[in-house]
């Protein structure tokens, strides 16, 4: 398949277009590049030994995706676009919602007017808002998301479901997913933020090169083992590997589906601090600060439901059926329990790394350091399903 990915130079889009390219899908990458870097695209071509096709374009701009979607006959569209930030969006509610909402609208009438047909869109578990309950499943509320980032998701889902009631032909997938950490073993791409990151996992990394003087954790007295924020981080090769399966499963003319894409455990922030300053053998500077608006305490996905079924990165496995089930990523304590065919693969710990960006300039690399699959501590373990 000729698959577009909008917003596809990103942390989650570039390691997707591996993941295609390794699954000899065709890519075509939209990216206006207003927070990522081009050197990402010779970092694609560079791990999976083959180039896709870039375009250097906005999606807001509906004559020149239409213009693109009329040269390259594309066959399915996966969503990436938009700005990700919550607290940028609570100083700036006005700029996300135009941003976000305006792009989904003109990608989905390129894609009636063209005729494509399949479109797999990245959501986001901060749907769920404040949850009705914990672990979260497919079926909690997701109506009351605590931040403009969270509502412009909520918006954009209902939109998708409008434009499937109106249009049933087509097959759209809404991934939920939860935090994305990690970075590919090449260590040649990860994630590598324009301006102050404002996820944990990046954070921690350019405090240890230095970048930032200290890390700032946001509230410790919540309602938590340790008073800080909850998260469930999935890797971002298995989060990639998610959307290659649910490019699959839509081209079974499924209909409108929605997963949660997570590892079905949830790790506090000083959990995963304490796991990075082990693995790197290095002490950061760190303090408290005051909660963060639109931050919830807790947020990780059902691992027990529907069987826990699991996929692997070259099967759909985890995508059979129809219905609200979720895609699961398999961390080292997953497998002491569920046994699968192959080990997980073992790559070289966070310090082994560490000397080699210090080499480069973090803009040379796309923060190409960062927790690698297979990393093992105790607090922390990202590992992702064995090819």
């Amino acid at each position: 398949m000729k698959i577009l990915l909008a917003g596809g130079a990103g942390y989650i889009g570039s390691h997707t277009a591996v993941e295609l390219i390794a699954e000899n899908h065709e890519v075509v990458i939209v990216d206006n590049f207003s927070n990522s870097k081009e050197i990402v695209i010779d970092r694609i071509s560079e791990v999976s030994g083959r180039a896709g096709t870039l375009y250097k374009a906005d999606i807001r701009d509906t004559a020149a995706l239409s213009d693109i979607c009329g040269k390259e006959n594309i066959d399915a569209v996966i969503h990436f676009a938009g700005l990700k930030a919550v607290d940028e969006s609570v100083a700036d509610p006005l700029t996300y919602y135009d941003t976000n909402l305006s792009s989904s609208i003109s990608l989905c009438q390129v894609m009636i007017e063209h005729g494509i047909r399949h479109l797999v869109f990245s959501s986001s578990a901060t749907v769920y808002g404040e949850p009705e309950r914990i672990p979260l499943d497919e079926n909690c509320r997701a109506v009351y998301a605590t931040n403009p980032y969270g509502r412009t998701k909520i918006f954009i889902e209902q939109i998708l479901r409008d434009v499937h009631a109106a249009n049933p032909h087509m097959n759209m997938a809404l991934l939920r997913y939860f935090n994305p950490a990690g970075a590919h073993p090449s260590a040649r791409m990860g994630e590598d933020p324009t301006g102050v990151p404002s996820n944990l996992v990046p954070f921690l990394t350019q405090v240890a090169i230095g970048k930032h003087p200290e890390l700032v954790i946001h509230g410790n007295d919540y309602d938590t083992r340790d008073g800080t924020c909850i998260r469930d981080y999935i890797h971002v090769q298995d989060l990639a590997r998610g959307h290659v399966a649910a490019v699959n499963k839509l081209s079974s003319d499924c209909g409108l589906l929605t997963y949660n894409l997570g590892t079905g455990r949830g790790q506090s922030v000083s959990e995963v601090v304490s796991a990075f300053e082990r693995s790197t053998n290095q002490y950061l500077n760190k303090r408290i600060g005051p909660r963060r608006e639109g931050d919830v305490p807790v947020s990780y996905t059902d691992g027990s439901s529907t069987g826990k079924r699991r996929w692997a990165s070259r099967t759909s496995a985890g995508m059979h059926g129809t219905g609200n089930r979720r895609i699961r990523t398999v961390t080292s304590k997953c497998s002491d329990s569920q046994p699968i065919k192959a080990p997980p693969r073992r790559y070289p710990f966070a310090r082994h790394l560490l000397p080699f960006l210090r080499q480069e300039p973090a803009s040379a690399l796309h923060g190409s350091w960062c927790l690698t699959p297979g990393h093992r501590c105790r607090a922390v373990q990202f590992s992702p399903v064995p090819r």
